[in-house]
């Protein structure tokens, strides 16, 4: 009967532990990456480079400037990233369970990526609205700054302003930026660290930092139109006739061509891959570390 009434539990540990382990990597990821991750939306404000964009935020706001919107940083962690790694994972190995237990070939490790990161953003997208709401909101004029104090006064006031549904406001090109940088960041770590564990006999801790270093490049590369498009459209606010600069993500992406063609998109890319490149690295790095100490805890 003891051992029956344990089972059960790790039944469930089981199936929530890839869930539990990605969320808290991500955010352990996010408290050292989020200095980085304002400077880029200063940049696709069109605030200036990486070094005036610093320089003036350090004179003007402090150093907590870099820091502001870490809230909403870690809740979008515990929703986006729980959802997406654990999804990843259990659809990996339900597709390796119907290969035989083969390793997975690359478009379905692709297709794997495409949906976890849908679910993912899916779940994670009010905690990402508020996050680029408060980074930007000393970027505004004194009168329209919305003035949120963290992540939870930040959706309690969009839904009450603005409705419930605006909790997914961008929540399309949300899905779609996420869709393109986790197909970029789960499937190419995956494929990358098989081939160095297996190709070139890489050990532990070389495969984990190699497959990372690729997995944020193809992560940022992949993704960085999409995420400029997003910040477009959560920042705008009205005219003053209520008119809005663009009517969706398409809309955007037309006006943003028009203006300054393809590499507009590509705005702040030296800055975003350093962001996206690191806290990608440190996911893995620190979801390795929690795995190996779950390991030694027999959990």
């Amino acid at each position: 009967m003891a051992e029956e009434k344990k089972a059960k539990p790790s039944g469930v540990w089981t199936t929530v532990k890839p869930f539990v382990n990605g969320g808290a990597s991500g955010m352990l990821a996010t408290c050292v990456i989020q200095p980085i991750d304002m400077i880029k939306v200063r940049i696709q404000l069109g605030q200036g480079s990486a070094a005036s964009v610093t320089k003036t935020m350090l004179k003007n706001e402090g150093f907590g400037a870099f820091y502001k919107g870490l809230s909403a940083g870690l809740l979008r962690q515990a929703t986006y990233t729980t959802a997406r790694l654990g999804s990843f994972r259990i659809l990996t190995a339900k597709a390796s369970e119907a290969n035989e237990g083969k390793p997975l070939p690359l478009y379905q490790k692709a297709l794997c990526g495409l949906t976890a990161g849908a679910i993912g953003a899916c779940v994670g997208s009010p905690a990402d609205l508020a996050l680029i709401r408060m980074q930007a909101d000393a970027t505004l004029p004194a009168a329209q700054r919305r003035n949120y104090t963290n992540a939870f006064h930040a959706l309690y006031r969009i839904s009450a302003d603005e409705g419930i549904l605006a909790l997914w406001k961008g929540c399309g090109p949300t899905v779609v930026r996420a869709m393109a940088l986790n197909m970029g960041m789960l499937a190419s770590y995956d494929q990358s660290a098989e081939y160095f564990r297996d190709s070139l006999n890489f050990g532990e801790t070389s495969t984990v930092i190699g497959a990372s270093a690729v997995s944020g490049f193809f992560a940022a590369a992949c993704s960085l139109p999409f995420d400029y498009v997003k910040t477009q459209i959560q920042k705008m606010q009205p005219d003053a006739e209520g008119r809005y600069p663009y009517t969706g993500s398409l809309d955007c992406t037309m006006k943003t061509l028009k203006a300054g063609g393809p590499l507009k998109f590509y705005t702040g890319f030296p800055v975003y891959c350093i962001r996206i490149a690191p806290h990608v690295m440190m996911t893995w790095i620190f979801l390795n570390q929690i795995q190996k100490l779950q390991k030694k805890a027999g959990l």
